[in-house]
């Protein structure tokens, strides 16, 4: 089994499947990588941290200073200043203007009746948002599209080798770029206030504490990649997952008060990010085998989601489903700080697509092609075809 395939990144259940019933632990012999599939195990991974390592970047790499990669108490003073800036109030504020954004980018296609979702709808919507929250000019918008590339090209691949290195060095121009024009742009906030989230961010003290310009680089690399794209496949997920089921699609029309609990049931059923990284602290036993210390190992996500000893009828698309405890957002410490914010995107960008396009389907019925990073699930392109519905008043 390759699980870095195409084909299997295009539908990895039935394989995550066997997996659960006949290996939950597994070490994979091409990689060495340890593969963890059932939920307990995955839960297991992600809450205890102090097993479970999450710094995998070396000292001195940009992406050290990524709040996914730090543990505690770095972690803890990290997450703790992000959070002061990033409220859930500062979330929900966002609603109307990312409903406007997703009707200004259906405005552009709605009249021809077809549209590619991800280049015109799903992967432009959140880095509009983000671009905004960041009070980033408009004209600055196709740069942050450019770093997001570079960004999640570091996922493409776990082998070494000169892509890897032309991968790395890209990484390394955009980031003194990003550096740059980031620390031009904290400056303006530190000389002019504005009512936005960079200005937050810079003000933001914790114990006397204020993040530091690699701290501040770090978290906007983060939110401009990881933040983008699994909102681009959750809005690209929650698509296929309706046409998928057309019964589901009917309903949802009928009663778009399910949409919140659609957009669960998305994330549980096809999650955007299929697997973290961690790394072994001490050897550790599960399932009766026993992973050693400094091992790198993968809770599947995405299979866990999908195990049958934790949700009933679990390869059942439901969007009534209650209660979805899915960890399609991770899992304790390191749950993801953009979680609330890529809820109310995918709700709000599929609210606007049922109310906008009727009768939507897939233009082509050749497979998709996964997205480049292998940790994520969703395709590069999805074109529609659909019939045209009026915009409501808002």
């Amino acid at each position: 089994m390759n699980i870095f395939s195409e084909a299997h990144r295009r539908n990895p259940y039935a394989a995550y499947a066997r997996l659960q019933r006949e290996s939950p632990v597994l070490r994979d012999s091409a990689t060495g990588l340890w593969m963890l599939f059932d939920h307990d195990s995955v839960k297991r991974a992600l809450h205890e941290h102090e097993t479970f390592s999450s710094r995998l970047s070396p000292p001195g790499n940009q992406t050290s200073q990524w709040l996914v990669f730090t543990d505690p108490p770095r972690h803890t003073q990290l997450r703790a200043l992000v959070m002061k800036a990033f409220t859930p109030r500062v979330v929900a504020n966002l609603e109307p203007r990312i409903r406007a954004l997703a009707h200004e980018l259906l405005d552009a296609r709605i009249e021809s009746g077809g549209l590619e979702l991800v280049e015109d709808f799903s992967l432009p919507l959140p880095l509009r948002v983000i671009a905004e929250l960041f009070g980033v000019p408009a004209e600055d918008r196709p740069r942050f599209q450019d770093w997001s590339d570079v960004i999640m090209a570091q996922g493409a691949t776990l082998q070494g080798g000169e892509a890897q290195a032309r991968v790395q060095a890209a990484f390394s121009r955009v980031t003194a770029e990003m550096n740059a024009y980031l620390q031009d742009l904290a400056e303006q906030r530190r000389s002019v206030p504005r009512d936005d989230l960079l200005t937050r961010l810079v003000e933001a003290e914790v114990d006397g504490e204020r993040l530091s310009a690699d701290a501040l680089l770090g978290f906007f690399q983060l939110l401009l990649s990881a933040g983008h794209e699994t909102t681009t496949n959750l809005i690209n997920n929650a698509v296929l997952c309706l046409l998928e089921h057309p019964d589901a699609l009917a309903r949802l029309r009928e009663a778009p008060a399910l949409t919140a609990s659609a957009i669960e049931e998305v994330l549980r059923y096809r999650a955007p990010v299929q697997f973290m990284f961690r790394v072994t602290r001490r050897d550790v036993t599960m399932h009766g085998q026993v992973i050693p210390a400094g091992s790198m190992v993968l809770p599947m996500m995405g299979a866990a989601n999908r195990d049958p000893r934790r949700f009933q009828d679990a390869d059942r698309f439901d969007i009534t489903r209650n209660p979805n405890p899915h960890v399609a957002f991770g899992h304790g410490i390191h749950f993801c700080i953009g979680a609330p914010l890529s809820r109310l995107e995918g709700r709000v960008a599929l609210g606007v697509l049922l109310e906008r396009l009727k009768d939507f389907r897939l233009a082509s019925d050749a497979p998709w092609e996964p997205r480049q990073a292998i940790h994520v699930l969703g395709p590069t392109r999805l074109p529609l075809l659909f019939t045209p519905s009026g915009r409501a008043i808002a």
